[in-house]
């Protein structure tokens, strides 16, 4: 099942490509062009990252390790 983040990788290279493609066929140049649609993939990076956010899943954080089983045994 393809989720969120999958749809966001997918999109960067998508969007670069397609926003440039517009700006050029609109008039800018190459070197223009590039660098202002870059701005999409950064913000859909930026929405990603900050406001959507990945998290753990708190389900599997609960089972916790007792710790008198556990062992810590130093390097030296």
């Amino acid at each position: 099942m393809t989720g969120y983040y999958d749809l966001i990788l997918g999109l960067i290279p998508l969007s670069l490509i397609g926003v440039t493609a517009a700006l050029s066929a609109v008039g800018f140049s190459l070197t223009s062009a590039v660098p202002l649609a870059a701005a999409v993939p950064v913000a859909l990076i930026g929405h990603a990252l900050f406001v959507n956010g990945p998290v753990e899943d708190t389900q599997s954080t609960t089972d916790s390790v007792d710790s008198s089983s556990a062992s810590f045994e130093p390097a030296d």
